[in-house]
């Protein structure tokens, strides 16, 4: 059932949701069930192409309107002309995922300046400008509204081999946090989504190319011994960006079945341990006792 669609087919009628990073992988899976959902759609990336290719697809299987707007979240006067086409089209908006995302697996002491920088700046500044841009102009219409940010599980634990993006995102949790009390009175609520392994075929591929994705089997570091359903994190966003959820405000929701729990304690390696060694494990106990 974790696959299948969640809320009620006019859940989001009438809102108006703008995506980063939405031509492809999550972004356009939450895209995609928002549309079912009722919801009017704004995708941004830089790459056109993909923009109008997914625009169109999403349009032909949902029948809903989609809007693409070429963006680099890094420039804020992109970002404000996003604004600008999304209010022409839809006349408002309603709600802001700040999905854009990129980074690097690599020891840190190989990383150029550059390099954490270009990481930085889309993740950390981008979700700033996004937020900063919708923030402003809902503010100033006295508009309730809603900002969802895509995070991850290591934002609030840090993770070597990809400190740009650990210390990118969380800034983005912070900032997540701080909004939800500063701008609550504006009736805008503020959350994060926190995905373990969901995996992606294009990203998934650049991150761990070759069999290293193979080796590196991330179904193996979840407790429920799956990754996720792009349905499922559809299902979450829905939730979170829906009028269902107007009383949630600056939470950031895990949903990753458990793997970082997994690698938190201390003795959670445990598991590898066999019935039959358990069995000796126990009798040892026992006999120390009876010494």
């Amino acid at each position: 059932m974790y696959n299948q669609s969640m809320l009620r087919d006019d859940a989001l009628k009438g809102k108006t949701i703008v995506i980063t990073g939405g031509g492809t992988g999550l972004g356009k899976a939450m895209g995609t069930y928002f549309l079912k959902l009722g919801a009017n759609l704004v995708i941004t990336s830089r790459k056109v192409d993909v923009l109008q290719k997914t625009a169109t697809e999403m349009e032909k299987e949902t029948g809903g309107k989609v809007l693409a707007v070429a963006c680099d979240v890094r420039e804020y006067e992109q970002v404000e002309n996003v604004l600008r086409e999304s209010i022409k089209v839809f006349g408002k908006v309603d709600g802001l995922i700040n999905n854009a995302a990129g980074n690097f697996i690599a020891p840190t002491e190989r990383l150029s300046a550059n390099a954490f920088s270009a990481v930085i700046d889309i993740v950390l500044k981008g979700s700033v400008n996004c937020t900063l841009a919708f923030g402003k102009h809902w503010i100033s219409e006295k508009q309730a509204a809603s900002v969802l940010n895509i995070v991850t599980t290591y934002a609030f634990t840090g993770s070597a081999y990809v400190v740009p993006s650990a210390c990118a995102k969380g800034g983005v949790l912070a900032m997540t946090r701080s909004l939800a009390v500063e701008w609550g009175k504006y009736g805008i609520r503020t959350n994060a989504i926190a995905p373990g392994p969901f995996p992606t075929k294009g990203a998934w591929e650049r991150l761990l190319p070759g069999d290293l994705a193979e080796k590196f089997d991330f179904k193996n570091r979840v407790p429920l011994k799956r990754v996720g359903d792009h349905q499922e994190l559809a299902n979450l966003a829905a939730f979170l960006i829906s009028d269902f959820a107007g009383y949630i405000n600056g939470e950031v929701i895990t949903i990753d079945g458990g793997e970082w729990l997994q690698g938190a304690g201390q003795f959670n390696g445990l598991e590898a341990i066999p019935n039959e060694m358990w069995d000796a494990f126990e009798q040892m106990t026992r006999s120390a006792k009876g010494s």
